[in-house]
């Protein structure tokens, strides 16, 4: 069954721990898949796709290849489900990709709120100078004609200054959406590359993007090694989720040095993959043998830190934001109340 919608994360996340906990019940695949159609709604997407998995199944065809007739799961986790099919690790597998879209679904969300939240105070700050500007200046304007029979020069001086100012405002927020939204149009597109040197330009966004994709890596060749994949080999297809250039050069010189016979976590603490602090928990743990235990580890601490570098960055612009918005509003209210102050004085 065709379908260009992928699930989502944590529905990817779901799926895979529910069909490793049967797997490792002893169920055959074809008939786990068949039971997880079953506890989803009849009409459903992906109950209609999981009951197409499981004839696809059953006619011979690897538990990959039917979830990638579905067209419901990004390539990654078919890689990963056709690995683990072939080392005979696919419960591993399985687990290891549930614990992976369930931390990437926490990211994203955190990125998310720092898109969305700036995006809706910028809208209400637009709002309220267009009200401003269209409904409050204009009304005191014509109360202090009606009080005065005109403005004042000084009086006159202060509604253009409101005037102006809420203006100049409108403009400045009007083209910082429009630049955002032309930003993430370059993202999504083919200036991503732009997009990423401008944003490296600050410190704290560079750490964000480095961290993030040092966590993409690390969880992908983590995963590659529990499907039975060699070091160089995970390494080169985890390469590819960094999604970050100067991470993906670190970690091509991190390959070519393996490709002369280096281990990773030696290779790793050469090219500064991570910093010294957790780049040390790796060279101990891959001469015990235990270098999945020392990934596992490294994955959550990486995990925690992109989290705490994006709140981080949520607690700065939060404030910024609202500072900004009660400062136009306080500068503008406090141009339209100066004339009535001047009146006031003259009538007392």
């Amino acid at each position: 069954m065709a379908n260009h919608r992928k699930m989502n994360q944590l529905g990817i996340s779901a799926f895979c721990e529910s069909l490793a906990m049967m797997i490792k019940a002893g169920i055959q695949v074809n008939e786990a898949v068949y039971l997880l159609g079953q506890k989803e709604e009849d009409s459903g997407v992906l109950a209609s796709a999981l009951r197409d998995m499981g004839k696809s199944v059953d006619e011979g065809s690897s538990l990959a290849e039917a979830m990638k007739k579905t067209e419901l799961f990004p390539e990654y986790a078919l890689r990963m489900i056709e690995a683990g099919e072939s080392t005979g690790k696919l419960e591993e597998v399985l687990f290891r990709l549930a614990s992976y879209y369930r931390e990437q679904n926490t990211i994203s969300e955190k990125l998310r709120s720092v898109i969305i939240y700036p995006a809706a105070m910028l809208v209400m700050i637009i709002i309220v100078l267009v009200i401003m500007l269209k409904m409050v200046l204009p009304s005191f304007a014509d109360v202090y004609n009606s009080l005065t029979g005109s403005l004042s020069e000084s009086s006159y001086r202060y509604i253009s200054l409101a005037f102006g100012f809420c203006r100049a405002a409108l403009v400045v927020m009007v083209l910082i959406v429009v630049i955002g939204v032309g930003g993430l149009l370059l993202w999504n597109g083919k200036g991503r590359e732009k997009v990423e040197k401008l944003l490296a330009s600050n410190s704290a966004c560079r750490g964000i993007m480095e961290t993030l994709a040092m966590y993409r890596f690390t969880s992908a060749f983590e995963v590659f090694l529990a499907s039975g994949e060699m070091q160089d080999e995970a390494m080169l297809n985890s390469l590819p989720m960094a999604e970050y250039g100067p991470v993906e050069e670190k970690l091509k010189g991190c390959a070519r040095k393996m490709e002369e016979g280096i281990g990773f976590a030696k290779a790793a603490n050469e090219m500064n993959l991570y910093e010294p602090i957790y780049g040390r928990m790796l060279i101990p743990g891959e001469r015990s043998g235990h270098l999945d235990a020392a990934l596992r580890r490294l994955i959550e601490l990486l995990g925690e830190d992109c989290v705490n570098r994006i709140d981080r960055l949520i607690n700065f612009v939060e404030p910024v934001l609202s500072g900004v918005l009660m400062i136009t509003i306080g500068a503008a209210l406090l141009s339209v109340m100066l004339p009535l102050i001047g009146i006031m004085n003259s009538i007392g």
